[in-house]
């Protein structure tokens, strides 16, 4: 299965070793402590922002992300995203965190074109994460997914993002892991999620590189995973048991998107 399966598997996967880093790819894909998180919350709430408003406006985005967010209110947000999340204030508040990267993969599935796509993702941040930083995370992170989708190389996607938004992608895993940490920000995570990509071989590859790091791993394998999702194939044996995790309400948006747009 392609699409944004990619980033919920990714999520879940992850949210186990969020707050017990490890740093090795030799780990049990789920156990007993794996659960969707922010990041599927979220990935489904811009999910839905397609399926209820055809003009893709700011003020119907906002929307969506209040009221699936409020449903699912101790999926561990933020402290700053979950006082907006509850406040009648939906002014942008200027992050540049990687929460802006982690929602966006639907975008990527919806526009026709990568101009669209980058279009749409700015919108899709910068309804929050108004910070540039917040904003070319999205933006890279879902132009990534979109090259993948059309066919281009890994070679293709890695330059284009480094011409386009300035990141480095040279370095090489087993020389970031020694000293990663723990690091939400859009420019010290996003590069790190699209490398665990980039240095992948399939789908599980992407995301056993992201835990490996021990950063903020079920967001690193969501962002990564929504890249690999749309260049290779998430195997039924890893989709069907993670799919079987989501709430209700999530799982009817993620079915829905997936019929209207996945072909």
């Amino acid at each position: 299965m392609k699409g944004i399966v990619g980033a919920v598997c990714g999520d879940i996967i992850g949210s186990s070793r969020e707050f017990n880093p490890i740093k090795t790819k030799d780990f049990e894909l789920l156990d007993e402590k794996s659960r969707y998180t922010d990041d599927s919350v979220l990935t489904m709430a811009v999910a839905k922002w397609f399926l209820i408003d055809q003009t893709h406006s700011h003020k119907s985005l906002v929307k969506s992300i209040k009221e699936t967010c409020r449903k699912h209110i101790t999926a561990g947000y933020g402290g700053r995203f979950n006082s907006w999340i509850l406040s009648d204030n939906s002014e942008p508040y200027n992050s540049w965190g990687n929460g802006s990267a982690m929602r966006v993969s639907p975008v990527a599935w919806v526009g026709n074109s990568l101009d669209e796509v980058e279009r749409l993702a700015k919108i899709s941040a910068e309804v929050t994460h108004n910070h540039p930083e917040g904003i070319k995370g999205a933006m890279a992170t879902a132009g990534g997914i979109y090259l993948a989708r059309i066919g281009k190389d890994k070679n293709h996607i890695k330059n284009y993002i480094e011409n386009r938004y300035s990141y480095d992608l040279s370095g090489r895993l087993d020389d970031i892991r020694k000293s990663y940490k723990f690091e939400v920000s859009c420019q010290k995570s996003v590069p790190e999620a699209i490398i665990c990509f980039l240095e992948s071989d399939s789908y599980e590859d992407t995301v056993r590189n992201a835990v490996s790091l021990g950063g903020d791993c079920d967001t690193q394998a969501a962002i990564g995973g929504a890249i690999a999702s749309a260049y290779y194939d998430v195997p039924e044996e890893i989709y069907s048991a993670c799919l079987e995790l989501l709430d209700l309400d999530l799982l009817k948006i993620f079915l829905e998107f997936n019929d209207k747009y996945m072909y």
